[in-house]
């Protein structure tokens, strides 16, 4: 397993749409899932990192927010996602968010509140869950990074939702 480096804002790779999993047996691919896994383990606080992250254009990402600042206490614990696709949401609300790809802000951001996703595990089995929170927040967000998309497009105004993270001595 290796830490891999989190490319940040502005390389162009981060708005690339990533391409679809076919082969979630292949060697590359299950190393690239004990990376990424390994490389949210090391970022403290990190509860996701999606593979465009990492310079990879595949449709896969690892999320596990039982060790955030404040977990949240209905979770599904660490999971590996290949081919996410959202079929449904409910409710919305404004929350604080930071990205690893854009380390000097966080912002301001309209989400759903609870999601149903479907997606593939790390052996490529369909699976389908609800979620709900901050889970479901970060899902969204680390599935905007497989569609190139970053959460400073979804803040309402740059100039009161945007700001600069302060910098820890």
């Amino acid at each position: 397993m290796a830490i891999l480096d989190i490319i940040t804002y502005p390389d162009a790779r981060l708005r690339d749409h990533a391409e679809e999993i076919t082969h979630f047996a292949a060697p590359g691919v299950q190393q690239l899932i004990d990376d990424l896994l390994q490389t949210m383990a090391s970022l403290p606080a990190c509860v996701g990192v999606a593979a465009p992250q990492t310079g990879h254009s595949c449709r896969l990402l690892v999320i596990d927010c039982r060790n955030s600042r404040k977990p949240p206490p209905e979770q599904h614990g660490l999971l590996v996602v290949g081919n996410p696709e959202i079929l449904s949401w409910s409710g919305m609300e404004i929350g604080r968010e930071g990205c690893l790809s854009l380390p000097d802000h966080t912002g301001n951001v309209m989400r759903a509140q609870t999601i149903r996703v479907r997606f593939q595990d790390r052996h490529g089995l369909e699976q389908c869950l609800d979620l709900s929170g901050f889970e479901a927040r970060v899902m969204q967000h680390e599935i905007d990074h497989l569609d190139g998309k970053l959460f400073t497009d979804r803040i309402v105004s740059r100039k009161t939702d945007l700001f600069t993270r302060k910098q820890r001595g």
